[in-house]
């Protein structure tokens, strides 16, 4: 019995360790084809609002380029954090095929005049304003955009309170 339980985490030792990790933050990383995460970097900026934190620049690409690839640029878009980086031809992360599987969200009080600066900064509106239930975890307005590197933005107005809403 000892002997399962350990196997499947259920030791006081296994379970004392567990108990001590914590996470102080997810961060989602973009990965867009070389060399185009600087560019990815500026869309954001001027699409979204976003403040560059920090930038790390690959050591191995800064002789084969007159522009070094980035590494990793994480960015900071209504307090909360994103990675943007260069997928290399060297790289052991898997390459981009189809739909990139991750919708990210802006919530706003103004969703038409959000799209219209991501649309001007490059993006393509995706489909009709959706409202309400249809609206997905937003529950108010809600539009997608698709920016130049493939990725879905979904902009949406905050959930209005349960009270608000029964007045």
């Amino acid at each position: 019995m000892a002997q399962q339980d350990a196997q499947n985490g259920g030791s006081e030792k296994n379970n004392a360790a567990a108990a001590v990790v914590s996470f102080v933050a997810v961060k989602p990383q973009l990965l867009v084809e070389a060399p185009k995460a600087n560019d990815a970097v500026l869309f954001y900026k001027a699409a979204f609002g976003a403040e560059e934190v920090s930038r790390a620049l690959n050591p191995k690409r800064k002789a084969d380029h007159e522009l070094p690839l980035i590494l990793s640029a994480e960015l900071k878009i209504a307090g909360s954090s994103i990675l943007v980086s260069d997928l290399a031809v060297d790289s052991t992360a898997p390459a981009k095929t189809g739909g990139n599987g991750i919708v990210l969200c802006l919530e706003t009080e103004d969703v038409e005049a959000a799209v219209a600066k991501a649309v001007r900064a490059g993006a393509v509106k995706e489909g009709e304003v959706v409202e309400g239930e249809g609206g997905a975890c937003c529950g108010g307005l809600v539009v997608k955009v698709k920016d130049p590197y493939g990725f879905i933005w979904q902009i949406c107005s905050p959930v209005k309170a349960s009270a608000e809403v029964a007045a």
